[in-house]
């Protein structure tokens, strides 16, 4: 067992570099319009490459997913800590030079590959440090205070210009290597890497049995709802909730500096609650009925006030508030030979989600009220969830230290 003050550094390194992570990846989405406008993107043409700017953002999160979970196993948990902070970072420092929409495209989709990486390592390394009783301590602590990034990165956008926000998010990762040089590899690792016998990182064996690759699926059908409410009722909050003297732009920052506070609060108080039960799969349970309870209560009150509108995003963040115990429960399903590669590449496919989900919305709004399409998306991603959740064992003091056959016809 790996010495509790090294495995509190862990928490640490891991929490501070998740904080630069969300900071990276929401910041687009805070200065997206003052950074095209910069390099003459108004208008119609405005409209078009946002959504397509953010779409190759996903994709690089997707394919990153797969390089960086992959590379894990492969090569070890520490390796991605600091080739996937080196990508995004330097990435973000190149964002805030561009200057055609080409190189735009190119900068979101190298920096989404980088970000993909950091929250699947960290997670990784916590389970397989911590006592089996006190990782989820360590994995709502590196979730909850990296979300505040998503706050951070609100603050910076309204004060300093794009091109240093992304500046200074390139910076911050850069400087976060000095504090990784001190970070150890995982002993259940350690104890794998070299014995050729094992299989390692092979993203097909996922699907080698029915078994293994419905508790995959599952794995991911959980978290699908977080994304439903995030990339939907609160990156389209205007198209829901009517704000009477407040433009778009500031419900905006509103909207996800609020709901990533939320989403902090809320993943203290599952990881807490997750400790005292000693259970996962009740929590999670917890949250998804909360979740529900939140949508009807959001899509039913269209016209608010600014106060109103910042405190339905505060509980929309609320409940949100299990994203750490979703992935901590990608970790703990499956062996340390393929456990990096879920644990990053599940929250990815989750973000990922989000494509399909926006496009189901935009369909169905064409043809009912945006508030009854928004309900009808999101009653079926938490039915999903529930299912998947129910077909699912707890995992709570699971023993990680063993490993998936490979299955060879």
């Amino acid at each position: 067992m790996t010495k509790p003050k090294n495995a509190y550094w862990i928490v640490v390194i891991a929490a501070l570099g998740y904080f630069v992570d969300i900071y990276d990846l929401i910041l687009f989405n805070v200065v997206k319009e003052t950074s095209l406008a910069a390099i003459g993107i108004t208008g119609e043409l405005y409209k078009t490459y946002e959504i397509t700017l953010f779409n190759w953002q996903m994709f690089g999160m997707l394919i990153g997913g797969l390089l960086w979970g992959i590379l894990g196993d492969k090569k070890g948990r520490v390796s991605v800590l600091f080739g996937s902070i080196i990508m995004y970072s330097l990435a973000n420092i190149a964002n805030g030079m561009v200057s055609n929409i080409n190189q735009y495209v190119v900068c979101r989709f190298i920096a989404g590959i980088g970000l993909a990486g950091e929250l699947g390592a960290g997670i990784t390394l916590v389970s397989e440090t911590m006592h089996k009783d006190k990782r989820g301590i360590g994995t709502m602590i590196i979730v909850s205070f990296g979300a505040l990034g998503a706050v951070f990165a609100a603050i910076v956008g309204k004060y300093l210009t794009w091109n240093s926000a992304y500046f200074l998010g390139g910076g911050l990762g850069l400087a976060l290597l000095a504090l990784r040089a001190g970070a150890f590899e995982s002993g259940m690792y350690s104890q794998i890497k070299t014995d050729k016998s094992i299989s390692k990182g092979n993203f097909f064996m996922l699907f080698q049995t029915k078994a293994r690759a419905f508790l995959y699926l599952k794995s991911i059908a959980i978290g699908v709802p977080i994304w439903f409410m995030i990339g939907v009722l609160i990156n389209l909050s205007p198209r829901f909730i009517t704000v009477e003297g407040i433009d778009t732009k500031t419900m905006l920052g509103a909207a996800v500096m609020f709901t990533y506070i939320g989403l902090s609060v809320g993943d203290v108080f599952s990881g807490l609650l997750s400790q005292l039960l000693k259970s996962r799969k009740k929590v999670i349970y917890i949250y998804l009925f909360l979740s529900l309870g939140l949508i009807i209560y959001y899509l039913n009150t269209p016209t608010q006030n600014f106060t109103q509108f910042r405190i339905s995003c505060l509980l929309l963040g609320i409940g949100t508030g299990y994203w750490a115990l979703f992935v901590q429960v990608a970790s703990e399903n499956f062996g340390t030979n393929i456990r990096s590669t879920v644990t990053n590449t599940v929250p990815n496919f989750v973000r990922f989600s989000v494509v399909p989900i926006s496009l189901s919305f935009k369909y169905l709004s064409q043809h009912m009220t945006v508030q009854s399409a928004a309900f009808i998306v999101g009653g079926i991603c938490l039915a999903i969830a529930l299912i998947s959740l129910y077909l699912m064992k707890e995992t709570f003091s699971k023993d990680l230290n063993y490993h998936e056959e490979d299955v060879v016809d």
